[in-house]
């Protein structure tokens, strides 16, 4: 049943029709994210009138094609753009790492202004199309992969890309889980006892196959399509991880729920004013 449930979650089209069901459905997890599709991409729209972030904005992109057919593609030249306009505008652009160590009270505040640049799901478009731009401005990136796709999907990395990755200096490897699952549909769907161990197999073991991988056990993860549940963040704690990311339009600050702390998904409409009211003010 594994295998079948893996296979199906693991087709790029049906992940991509999934995700954006998902977050226009969170309006029923009761402060997962902003509560619609509408309120997650407000920020990509006509922005000019909004006030910028407070705290430290975290990016979340997912892949670079030369066409955009949904909400997590970008175009490579939108993604050029994105960074030179984070340089020109002297935001630093700093690890995920050290802003959870500084939430967990463990390292100084990061700078004023900070972003910090994130990648879900481990596309092959991270080592053909994204990794040419940031190593010119010299970007940590923090990659949130499902180790089930690795050198098994088409779309995805292979574990040697990945490796390239990591001897950059530039990237983090971090958990997305194993398969990507959405626990808030398995907990509808399973009962108590099997769900918990789906859970603790989703979460534990991609932290294990990581850990054999990648040389370190991840203590982040990305909660797959930006949904979780209670019993899910208690089980993701249990596994080891300290921090988990979903989706939302605000910046990350000091006393937010390390579990649930939210990230802009960047769209190719993130340009001009759009891309601006996602960001802090520009550093003076």
């Amino acid at each position: 049943m594994y295998q079948a449930m893996q296979k199906s979650l693991c087709d790029e089209l049906t992940c991509l029709r999934l995700c954006s069901l998902a977050i226009a459905l969170m309006v029923l997890g009761a402060g997962a994210v902003e509560p619609t599709l509408r309120a997650v991409m407000a920020p990509h729209a006509d922005t000019s009138t909004q006030t910028r972030v407070t705290g430290v904005s975290i990016l979340v992109y997912h892949r670079v094609m030369p066409a955009v057919t949904n909400e997590m593609t970008i175009r490579p030249a939108t993604l050029h753009w994105q960074l030179d306009y984070l340089k020109e505008h002297h935001y630093p652009i700093v690890p995920l790492r050290s802003v959870v160590a500084y939430l967990l009270g463990t390292a100084p505040p990061p700078p004023p202004s900070s972003v910090v640049i994130t990648i879900d799901d481990g596309h092959r478009s991270v080592y053909t199309d994204m990794l040419p731009v940031l190593r010119k401005w010299g970007a940590p990136v923090t990659l949130f992969i499902y180790p089930s796709a690795i050198s098994n999907a088409s779309y995805a990395l292979t574990w040697q890309q990945i490796a390239e990755l990591q001897r950059t200096g530039l990237f983090t490897i971090e958990s997305h889980t194993y398969w990507h699952p959405n626990f808030k549909v398995e907990h509808r769907r399973l009962a108590p006892d099997s769900y918990r161990e789906f859970a603790t197999r989703q979460l534990c073991r991609s932290r294990s196959v990581l850990a054999q991988r990648v040389g370190a056990a991840p203590s982040l993860l990305a909660w797959p399509f930006g949904v979780y549940e209670d019993e899910a963040i208690a089980i993701a704690r249990r596994c080891g991880y300290t921090a988990a990311f979903t989706l939302g339009a605000r910046g990350v600050t000091p006393g937010m729920d390390l579990m649930t702390l939210p990230r802009f998904l960047v769209t190719d409409k993130a340009v001009g004013k759009a891309f601006a009211a996602i960001l802090p003010p520009a550093p003076r």
